[in-house]
């Protein structure tokens, strides 16, 4: 099914408005995970804060480690985890001194049997929270924690946004598990997700990023369809635009991927790019991420040979990254599976031509095959060679591609686009939850 095919229901792109006679709301934004630089909770964070506060609202971060990076006039309140997976020392001890609860035993007792405790135990202290402060917000919004903590009165209306059900991720790490221990050891990390699936059948308001993602939360968490709406999220249209004086570096192909995740399909792009150097050599990679130094990425670097063709980045500055996806002649989604791809937005929004494949959402932020990008099967290695080989030998092609990605982006995809429908959501929960009453 084509993107233009799905429906997205009456909230898709943003519809809705924020008439002038409505009143502001005073809004709690959860974030368990808030990590500007990988990921998507974060950078959802920070631009829907944003826009929203732009709105008139009053928008308050709660959030654990790592915490979000927000813009000016979105204020942050901090709700400390133990921080069991930060870098340098991920899967630490923490000293006695540490422990403040149960809460806190719960964490450390869940990440020595080998789970992933941070979903729960968010949602334990973020209830706490909430409570003790009762009637100083009109809403609470939860971006994906989906723990049980969340059910119950919290003092205000939950809406919750699914950017796409983790089983996605837990079956695809399954999939590319290669022993019997690895494969337990995959399904004891995402034992969480049995919790988020009971905790989604029983939310009142579902919001999601996507028509694909609405689909696979039906599917996955057998939430009723009628009960997820459709908010398309998107770029930053201002610091994501194009710029001539920034030089177009030859051969240069952009991609910004997690190399330990299968989900992210680096490892295929990386294959296409060996069978893409046989005929151009001046082709090259620049990853926005960090470099595994063992995994199946790190291994077919190593095969083919490509240690010079290769290059991870991260920790940059939000212009040193525009300028990086500028100076590419061809940015990238390998993915074998997006609930939405802000890559992908954010690269069409400056006008670079984009090869992405048809995994998940990607084909309705993309757009049609050979016309606002060239379309693969994810997966495909020899596919992606040949589209990315067609991009960087025709510049009459990027930059048509460029130029037509752009401006679907501008119609579709920005943020206070997402942040108007996403108002109207809150309204919705608000009347729902005074009509209950």
């Amino acid at each position: 099914m084509t993107a233009e095919a799905i429906e997205t229901g009456p909230f898709a792109g943003g519809g809705a408005s924020d008439t002038e006679g409505d009143r502001p709301l005073r809004i709690a934004l959860l974030t368990y995970k808030g990590n500007p630089f990988c990921g998507g909770q974060g950078v959802y964070v920070r631009h829907l804060g944003r826009e929203l506060a732009r709105l008139g609202h009053s928008v308050e971060v709660i959030g654990a480690q790592p915490y979000p990076v927000l813009d000016e006039g979105v204020p942050l309140t901090e709700l400390p985890s133990l921080d069991l997976y930060r870098q340098p020392d991920p899967f630490r001890t923490p000293r006695y001194g540490e422990y403040r609860d149960w809460i806190d035993l719960a964490e450390v007792a869940t990440m020595w049997t080998g789970g992933f405790p941070e979903p729960l135990t968010f949602s334990l202290r973020a209830r706490r929270h909430l409570r003790a402060r009762r009637g100083d917000f009109d809403v609470v919004h939860d971006n994906q924690t989906l723990g049980y903590g969340l059910l119950g009165d919290l003092g205000a209306p939950l809406v919750t946004t699914i950017h796409h059900p983790i089983t996605v991720d837990r079956q695809l790490d399954l999939d590319a598990a290669e022993s019997r221990r690895r494969r337990l050891s995959v399904r004891r990390w995402y034992a969480f997700t049995r919790m988020q699936k009971r905790v989604a059948r029983r939310l009142p308001s579902v919001l999601t990023v996507s028509g694909s993602s609405r689909q696979e939360i039906t599917e996955h968490l057998g939430v009723r369809r009628e009960r997820v709406r459709v908010v398309h999220i998107g770029a930053d249209t201002d610091l994501w635009s194009p710029d001539p004086s920034v030089a177009e570096v030859p051969g240069r192909i952009v991609t910004t991927s997690s190399a330990d995740v299968p989900l992210k399909g680096l490892v295929h792009l990386v294959e296409a790019l060996a069978k893409l150097r046989t005929e151009n050599p001046a082709a090259h990679l620049v990853v926005v991420g960090k470099r595994a130094e063992r995994g199946p990425v790190a291994q077919a670097i190593a095969r083919y040979g490509l240690e010079d063709a290769v290059e991870f980045v991260k920790g940059i500055s939000d212009a040193e990254l525009v300028d990086l996806v500028r100076s590419a002649q061809v940015s990238c989604v390998p993915s074998l599976y997006e609930g939405f791809s802000l890559p992908a937005a954010e690269a069409m929004a400056t006008g670079t031509p984009l090869v992405a494949t048809t995994g998940g959402a990607i084909p309705e932020v993309a757009g049609p095959d050979g016309e606002t990008c060239l379309a693969v099967p994810p997966g495909d290695a020899g596919a992606l060679a040949a589209a990315l080989g067609r991009l960087l030998g025709d510049r009459e092609l990027r930059a048509r591609l460029g130029e037509a990605g752009r401006a679907r982006v501008l119609a579709n995809f920005t943020w206070a686009r997402a942040a108007l429908g996403t108002v109207e959501l809150y309204r919705q929960s608000i009347a729902a939850r005074t009509a209950r009453r």
